[in-house]
Order: structure tokens, then C-alpha cells, then sequence
């Protein structure tokens, strides 16, 4: 496995696992995580709970087609290359690292002991 010192990667699947064209959701050092496997065979991984009322995302749509990934709940919908909130737009999902080791697909937790799920803040939590 890689040897990043910044960085704690874990194996959550295998390549066989984890078909182009699919996603998974996963937990990852305590947080949810949601794992997705581009056709073209990248791969992206973001906070798995939606930041507006902590849904799991993976319970929702993934559309690879649009490049989305929308909430159940209320149809929060995320943009699948860089996290960012389409539909509301001031709000995105925390993204980490992720690459293949052979067959492994690994996960980087950062080892700075901050949060990994950002939150939706709203003129109700201020």
C-alpha cells in the first residue's frame, strides 16, 4: 500500500468489486464515505452523508451520465467531479483521496484530525 505519512489510505474494495459504472458506500475511519468508479476507470470518493440533513448519499441517485450524485431526501444534487453543489449551489461535499493499488481500491483519510463531513449551514444555525 502507498506510504504517505500525511495520509492513512484503506482498502475498500477491489477493482472486481467495484465495476466502472457503479458506487459504493462505505465506512472509512468512522465517516461515511461514498466510493465512485468513473467509465474510463477514474475513480472519486467523497463525504458519504449529504451536508444539508446528513442523508447517505449512497441511498440516493448516482448518475454517471450527468456526472451527478443527488440526495433522497430532497434532491441535493453534487457535481461527481469535484464535490461541488449544483442544485443548491453554496454548498459541496468534502472529497478524498483515492487510487488503485493493483486490484486494491485504496481511500486517504488525512491524519489532521479535523472533520471530514461538512455541513449545510443555514440562517437557522447561526
Amino acid at each position: 500500500m502507498p506510504n504517505d505519512p500525511d495520509v492513512t489510505w484503506t482498502q475498500v474494495a477491489t477493482l472486481d468489486e467495484l465495476w466502472e459504472g457503479d458506487f459504493l458506500g462505505v465506512e472509512v475511519d468512522g465517516e461515511e464515505v461514498i466510493v465512485v468508479h468513473l467509465q474510463g476507470g477514474e475513480l472519486r470518493c467523497f463525504q458519504g452523508m449529504c451536508p444539508h440533513q446528513e442523508i447517505l448519499l449512497a441511498d440516493g441517485k448516482v448518475d454517471f451520465e450527468a456526472g451527478t450524485i443527488t440526495c433522497s431526501a430532497h434532491e441535493w444534487e453534487f457535481s461527481m467531479d469535484d464535490g461541488r453543489g449544483l442544485n443548491p449551489r453554496d454548498c459541496r461535499l468534502f472529497r478524498y483521496e483515492v487510487k488503485k493499488d493493483g486490484e486494491a481500491i485504496l481511500v486517504g483519510v488525512p491524519n489532521d484530525g479535523r472533520l471530514r463531513r461538512l455541513r449545510h449551514k443555514t440562517e437557522q444555525d447561526a
